[in-house]
């Protein structure tokens, strides 16, 4: 076996291997019965087994409207962003090389500038716009692509793609926009699954922004919701760790969905 491939897979094993351990303690921790006190150790096969907790989750904390709300941001957030992020990619990679380079510097700078320095401007623009209450403000990180970070790893990847190829769909007479589509796209589907994922992760568990722009119960998202379980008991912390478990399993259905596309894109290429 190669040294590099060997490598990867003692790492994925090693990564596995650690989320995995706490996964698995997570959902245990959520099967135990709420109002008793909390082992003193792991305990891996609760006795008695109980979903109690997970009732109980939903019923005091919402988690069934949180987690509607926060799909639905969901829905429009990843796909704006991967197309914004993949033609903005596409775009650098056609554009004269002094112009890519500034614009590269530019979404360095930008990826270098905290978030939360830029939560005061945010709030006094959709104030002003009278959109704070809603889910708008936390879907709008979409139309800049989520983060600056996404546009350069599609350059990379659209570079990297033979320049011969965006020749010839000139020669056929293809607009840019029918080359990033039926040129570009299919040769980075890896890519677009991994930033796919990426966004879901961040949007999916995005605390500070619903904290700072809802206000009403109702539009709260999945993380509003489980800070109200944290505050339980901690005779409940199954009720807690049980919403824990409803709130992780969509971002490890994503990044398993992910990873086999791009195992699957590269066994057709193979």
């Amino acid at each position: 076996m190669h040294p590099r491939p060997f490598g990867r897979a003692v790492g994925a094993v090693a990564v596995i291997a650690v989320f995995g351990a706490l996964l698995v303690l997570l959902v245990s921790g959520s099967l135990h019965v709420p109002g008793l006190p909390p082992p003193t150790t792991p305990d891996l096969v609760p006795d008695p087994l109980s979903t109690e907790g997970y009732r109980r989750s939903a019923e005091l904390g919402g988690l069934a409207r949180a987690t509607l709300n926060s799909m639905l941001v969901c829905l429009v957030a990843v796909p704006v962003s991967v197309f914004v992020a993949a033609t903005a990619g596409f775009a650098l990679t056609q554009v004269s090389a002094r112009t890519s380079r500034v614009v590269i510097g530019l979404s360095l700078v930008a990826l270098m500038v905290p978030a939360v320095a830029l939560l005061v401007p945010r709030f006094a623009l959709f104030r002003a716009l009278d959109l704070t209450g809603t889910l708008a403000p936390l879907v709008a990180p979409a139309l800049i692509a989520t983060s600056p970070l996404y546009p350069l790893v599609y350059y990379l990847a659209f570079r990297a793609v033979p320049a011969e190829l965006y020749d010839a769909c000139r020669l056929e007479g293809m607009s840019p926009l029918r080359t990033w589509w039926r040129v570009g796209m299919p040769l980075v589907r890896p890519v677009t699954a991994g930033v796919a994922a990426l966004t879901f992760v961040l949007t999916w568990s995005n605390f500070l922004d619903p904290l700072v722009f809802l206000y009403d119960r109702d539009t709260f998202t999945l993380p509003l919701a489980l800070r109200s379980l944290a505050t339980l008991d901690p005779t409940d912390f199954p009720v807690f760790l049980a919403g824990a478990v409803l709130a992780t399993a969509p971002a490890v259905v994503v990044f398993a969905l992910a990873q086999r596309g791009s195992w699957f894109k590269k066994g057709n290429r193979g």
